[in-house]
């Protein structure tokens, strides 16, 4: 699989994005793996989150089917900074689902949540994917907005996921 770096610029201001394939095991990616749970959990909880949690929630979502042939995991730079994150694999021969797609809060706005959408459907359509899903919560008001911003449509439920409450999905053909 093959997908290509993605530079963008935003808001008049030279951020560089680039976003390019990375084993979920690479050190970038289990920080911020751990960064997106640490995250999540958090607001979930409406506290911070420990240590422990942390180790035992990464665990308790696990990455499987992240890496070709069933799918991808990528990491954001931006100016070379790893600061987002996010994967995609195949449900079945046509269907896609993003998940840990990920943006450092110090680099919201910046155009790393485009950034990523894009190479995460590139790496879709290159895996023979027509469309792609994803689920998301409630409270995780930033992520549906940048769904919808980018073609992202309700649908109904998908799956039945103990944090799903909202689940989109995106024509990729």
């Amino acid at each position: 699989m093959n997908v290509n770096p993605i530079k963008k610029t935003t808001g008049g201001t030279a951020s560089a994005w680039t976003v390019t394939p990375e084993l979920v095991t690479s050190p970038a990616a289990v920080l911020l793996h751990r960064a997106y749970y640490a995250e999540v959990a958090g607001r979930y909880w409406k506290r911070s989150v420990t240590e422990a949690e942390i180790v035992e929630g990464v665990l308790d979502f696990p990455t499987e089917g992240l890496a070709p042939p069933t799918g991808q995991f990528v990491v954001g730079r931006r100016d070379g900074e790893p600061m987002a994150c996010g994967g995609i694999r195949l449900l079945d021969p046509v269907t896609a689902e993003l998940t840990k797609v990920y943006v450092d809060p110090r680099a919201r706005g910046t155009g790393g949540g485009a950034a990523l959408l894009a190479a995460l459907e590139a790496a879709g359509r290159e895996l023979g994917a027509e469309r792609v899903r994803l689920d998301t919560r409630t409270d995780l008001v930033e992520a549906r907005a940048l769904y919808a911003r980018h073609g992202y449509a309700e649908i109904p439920a998908y799956n039945s996921g103990p944090y799903a409450q909202h689940w989109f999905e995106k024509s990729l053909v």
